[in-house]
């Protein structure tokens, strides 16, 4: 079986050289080149042809952001962005999800070499799912790292029988998403008018980029987006994003619906958990609610889409042409809790619908 051949763009030769290292212990990716500015990454993608490339965001005599929109245009293929966890460095990358980029990750704690075996597990798998993942022209697999302690919702909602829910005109509309997730909520987002009931979101994504991603998401929707707060109502025409380091919950708090943030453990190995959301929605919520399933790596979020389905929840998950990686919404198929599979372009439409029925 051929190795994923992986091209790093960075001008610090200390994460070169660190990145080199980290995706060189992996039996199935090799490093086949180095670049220090997007000008000489131009010329080794034509002489080495790599399946992957990891793009740092700001480097010399080309800025990031205007190599890879070159590159998505004239030649696609998988990037995996290395970003400063700085809110610059979350904007940037942001931006680069939007111009084609798969994923993301933090740059190397340089200075604390006991985190680089979790670093190292990290882009390992990120680089392994991009080397997987459709990509398409700009127009403007499991890993077999080290096991990990894993934990179900259970660590922080338990599973119990849901109460029987009247249906109401107060509904809330559940989305959850992972890799390739940022730029298909913000097409579901953008096709949801103004008068959307409360819409929580959870999206797995790092601490520093979950505030500049609901900015930005406020920017650009006719609902008002934020980062959820514990215990913010939830009320029509606002949407809810988890911040990236908490479970983000609904409960009801007498006749009104609230936002709940959890520390616990990380569950499917995220924090925020699709999962967790979902089971929340499934207990307090139920045929009150709806849920949307997006694109993303793993499994996260399909057994709590099927846990909403059986208390009554109509269930919406992207289709597998229109998903950057068919993990989530594929596994939620699977379990057999999907009402519709459909096209990214058709969820906002699809929701809509649900809403006025």
């Amino acid at each position: 079986m051929s190795k994923i051949k992986v091209l790093i763009v960075d001008d610090s030769a200390l994460v070169r050289q660190m990145l080199s290292e980290m995706l060189n212990s992996a039996p199935d990716i090799e490093v086949v080149g180095v670049a220090h500015d997007p000008l000489m990454a131009r010329q080794k993608i034509k002489a080495l042809n790599p399946d992957v490339l990891t793009l740092d965001v700001e480097m010399p005599r080309m800025d990031g952001l205007t190599f890879l929109s070159n590159l998505m245009r004239l030649r696609p293929m998988p990037v995996v962005m290395v970003s400063s966890l700085t809110e610059k460095g979350a904007d940037i990358t942001l931006e680069a999800m939007e111009l084609g980029a798969v994923d993301f990750v933090s740059k190397p704690k340089t200075d604390l070499a006991h985190t680089l075996d979790d670093y190292a597990e990290e882009i390992i798998e990120k680089v392994r799912i991009a080397a997987t993942a459709r990509v398409r022209a700009l127009e403007r697999t499991p890993s077999s790292l080290k096991a990990t302690e894993r934990h179900s919702a259970d660590a922080v909602l338990k599973q119990k029988t849901p109460l029987r829910h009247f249906k109401t005109t107060d509904k809330i509309v559940a989305i959850g998403a992972s890799t390739g997730g940022t730029e298909a909520i913000k097409e579901v987002l953008m096709g949801l008018p103004a008068d959307t009931p409360g819409t929580v979101i959870s999206q797995h994504i790092p601490e520093a980029f979950s505030g500049p991603f609901a900015r930005r998401m406020d920017g650009l929707s006719a609902m008002t987006v934020c980062e959820a707060q514990d215990g913010q109502q939830i009320v029509t025409g606002h949407v809810y994003i988890a911040p990236g380091n908490r479970h983000l919950l609904v409960e009801r708090d007498g006749a009104r619906y609230v936002c709940r943030l959890n520390d616990g453990p990380e569950v499917n190995r995220h924090k925020p958990s699709v999962d967790v959301m979902f089971r929340s929605l499934a207990q307090n919520v139920g045929t009150n609610a709806i849920a949307v399933i997006l694109t993303g790596m793993g499994n996260d979020g399909a057994q709590g889409m099927k846990e909403m389905h059986e208390a009554g929840a109509p269930t919406l998950a992207q289709d597998e042409k229109s998903s950057v990686v068919w993990g989530m919404p594929g596994e939620a198929v699977k379990l057999g809790c999907v009402d519709q599979v459909l096209g990214l372009q058709r969820i906002a439409g699809a929701l809509r619908k649900l809403v006025k029925s």
